[in-house]
């Protein structure tokens, strides 16, 4: 099969979106199937290969680490994309790829499937705060059932994604199909030489957070939470690793706090190397993002070894499941910090949660997750008899959601 995917995000630029994306090509590929991508081109070099095609891209206002693609640089060359006789076309963001994605599925006269990456209803009232939320909301669910009510297939990382999509008005077939990953990335790492290069002393217990800094993946509260359990805890460390808009108002938040020793904000971590020492040198993962569609981290951190502390809402809720590798919190300040306090001060039970985790994330595995979209992209071809996936159902999440 030959598929053709379209994102306004790829590497170098790091997020759940250009990780997802790298993971199916990766298996696809494996499994003899050639995945071509669309993409922009950023200004830091990155490795790329013969089947990434790189467009000229401009600068984001208020978001300096995206690039906007231009429509008409894309479907201008809609001779090369016919020459790549694409079976589909997979569209991965709902910006200049969507629209550019849906021209070029249109003129080869294939189908089109669009993921729904990001929960954009409660994301834009982060980045246009004047505006009520509520008529913000409106417009971004209209928006939402507009674009997937143009594709032949929508794929949702989670079952509570697809029952908000269903509620929106969206009435394309929907495939529950989360991102796996390839838990052997993450089974080692040298959390000593990272611990050493950041100051930390051995005898600290270590939190971590990986995420985009934004406004909607609720850092704040995490800061919160931390500032509590260390009037409890003085020997603990808070590892925030990522960028983002909300970079500046977090280290303002943790200055307030008289925290900025005992917090540290690392940026980005190369996923094949630092990333897997950053988690092994922690000794638990802390989460408190309410948006998240899926929350691939959770599942790396717990592929390290790492017990996650997290509140379980909207695409988190298929993911955590409390005792298998994660404590679930209902959010509050205090029921996080004693949650997170009751393991710190138990390590048999901590060990437990740690083997627990690394189990857990080995169900989520990223070939078995290619193979169910292999299935569901065949099945939308036309005239194309059902291709059934050797792969058991991730997590008993059924394969298709009801039209």
């Amino acid at each position: 099969m030959r598929i053709l995917m379209i994102s306004d995000v790829y590497f170098p630029r790091i997020n759940g979106v250009s990780t997802s994306i790298q993971s199916f090509r990766q298996e696809l590929e494996a499994l003899g199937h050639e995945v071509f991508l669309i993409a922009p081109e950023y200004p830091t070099p990155f490795v790329d290969d013969i089947r990434l095609f790189r467009i000229p891209a401009r600068g984001v206002i208020l978001d300096p680490e995206d690039r906007m693609m231009r429509f008409r640089d894309i479907t201008s060359d809609m001779l090369r994309w016919r020459q790549l006789r694409p079976d589909i076309v997979h569209i991965h963001t709902p910006f200049v790829a969507h629209y550019a994605g849906q021209a070029i599925a249109r003129a080869l006269g294939v189908p089109s499937v669009c993921t729904y990456h990001t929960l954009f209803e409660e994301y834009l009232y982060h980045y246009i705060p004047w505006l009520p939320k509520s008529l913000l909301r409106l417009c971004a669910r209209r928006f939402s059932v507009s674009q997937c009510n143009q594709v032949s297939g929508v794929i949702a990382p989670s079952s509570v994604i697809v029952n908000l999509l269903k509620g929106y008005g969206v009435r394309r077939r929907m495939q529950i199909l989360p991102t796996g990953i390839d838990s052997t990335l993450f089974a080692t790492g040298n959390g000593t030489a990272f611990r050493e290069r950041l100051g930390i002393p051995v005898h600290h217990k270590v939190l971590l957070n990986v995420s985009r800094i934004a406004f909607e993946k609720n850092i704040g509260l995490l800061l919160e939470m931390f500032a509590d359990l260390h009037a409890r805890w003085p020997d603990t460390h808070l590892v925030i690793a990522g960028e983002g808009p909300a970079r500046k108002a977090c280290m303002e938040q943790a200055n307030a706090l008289r925290l900025q020793d005992n917090i540290s904000f690392v940026g980005y971590l190369d996923r094949r190397a630092e990333l897997a020492d950053c988690y092994h040198a922690a000794d638990l993962f802390v989460f408190a993002s309410r948006t998240e569609t899926q929350g691939l981290v959770l599942l790396e951190a717990m592929a390290a070894g790492l017990p996650v502390v997290s509140i379980a809402a909207m695409g988190t809720v298929d993911v955590l499941k409390e005792g298998e590798g994660a404590s679930i919190t209902d959010g509050s300040v205090r029921d996080f910090s004693d949650r997170v306090s009751a393991l710190l001060q138990d390590p048999a039970r901590l060990q437990n949660l740690s083997h627990a985790a690394v189990r857990y994330a080995g169900t989520w595995d990223s070939h078995q997750c290619a193979l169910r979209m292999l299935a569901f992209y065949h099945s939308l071809l036309p005239d194309a008899a059902p291709l059934a996936a050797s792969a058991p159902q991730v997590h008993a999440l059924p394969v298709n959601a009801p039209e």
